[in-house]
């Protein structure tokens, strides 16, 4: 039985640094469930040389142990204990982008870059197709979407990126950031739509599509990623997208403290339950049978009971593992974050 370390990522965000160690150790879990077989025991942490580690310990890591290693949210350096010395082990990023197509970004009210990777790594750990994250190619519906940090890291992972959100701000910053970076990072890509969308005569909303792909060869051997933002109310996602044909849903629900959630009958509301409670039953509707879904929220202004029987009346089964409860942490004062993961059935 072997020893490894893992060195955490550092952290821009205090708050969130302090949890980072908790965190990893759940979404460690998490992949221990999903993909590797159950291999890995005594998850712990130690102090090596002043520097904290998550240790854990295993027969052995091979190749494909390494790749799925490599994508946990917080991961900085993977190493095997060899008596009193690291040995770094190589790790395989899915990235297929350079990283500022994440971290560019600056504005208030912006999720945690490193948590919004660990929703859709435990939301993806949790579907019927875990094992083939090194190779599939998942279609990922953020129905929250914002500024687009969710469909951001769904891009990197070289994944289909969906998403749609009532703020035209948001849409329209969006749609500025994501098509200036392509342009000056010269990612070869073509816009398939740009503006609004008109249904009898009528504006529903605004979209943005785009086809991408990391490199010119990619592109033309077809290789290529979409992009599919809208600028609609989330609970009429069934409007723009077909039923049964999102992989992953993953949602960071607005707090009821800096965001304003909207239904279509109550429009602005503080209470993201509402929200849930009107918007779940359409998310259901286009996840894929086998597919799952990731949100999180506020406990200050919704209860884990309430969230999670709102997501079970919408058909959804709600894992609640010890990892999976592990994941509650403080962002603020004001925000205590929970997340819950659901899986719909085959």
């Amino acid at each position: 039985m072997s020893q490894y370390g893992l060195l955490i990522l550092p952290s821009a965000n205090r708050v969130y640094a302090e949890s980072s160690v908790d965190l990893t150790r759940a979404e460690l879990e998490l992949f221990n469930q999903s993909v590797l077989g159950g291999k890995i025991s005594d998850v712990d942490t130690a102090v090596v040389g002043g520097v904290r580690y998550v240790t854990f310990e295993a027969d052995s890591l091979d190749e494909r142990d390494a790749a799925f290693l490599g994508n946990l949210s917080s991961v900085y350096a993977l190493f095997a204990f060899v008596g009193d010395l690291l040995r770094p082990l190589e790790l395989r990023r899915l990235d297929r982008f350079d990283d500022d197509l994440i971290t560019i970004q600056k504005y208030a009210g912006k999720t945690n870059e490193q948590f919004t990777k660990l929703l859709l790594n435990a939301t993806l750990l949790a579907s019927a197709w875990a094992p083939e994250m090194l190779e599939r190619r998942f279609r990922v519906l953020d129905p929250l979407s914002g500024r687009g940090t969710t469909l951001n890291h769904a891009l990197m992972y070289g994944f289909d990126a969906a998403g749609i959100d009532i703020d035209q701000q948001d849409f329209e910053a969006y749609q500025t950031f994501i098509l200036t970076w392509l342009k000056r990072k010269r990612v070869k890509h073509r816009v398939l739509e740009s503006g609004p969308i008109r249904r009898e005569r009528r504006v529903v909303g605004r979209r943005l599509r785009v086809e991408l792909a990391p490199s010119k060869e990619d592109y033309k051997a077809g290789d290529t990623q979409s992009l599919d933002v809208v600028n609609a109310d989330t609970t009429r996602s069934g409007e723009f997208f077909r039923p049964g044909t999102v992989d992953l849903v993953v949602a960071d629900a607005p707090y009821g403290v800096q965001h304003g959630s909207r239904t279509a009958a109550k429009g602005l509301a503080r209470d993201p339950l509402a929200l849930l409670a009107a918007a779940a039953p359409v998310w259901s509707r286009l996840l894929r049978p086998g597919g799952a879904l990731g949100i999180s929220w506020n406990t200050y202004v919704a209860s884990r009971d309430d969230a999670a029987k709102v997501l079970a009346d919408a058909g959804l089964r709600v894992l609640e593992s010890e990892p999976h409860l592990a994941l509650r942490h403080r962002v603020d004062q004001a925000i205590v974050r929970d997340v819950l993961i659901a899986a719909k059935p085959d």
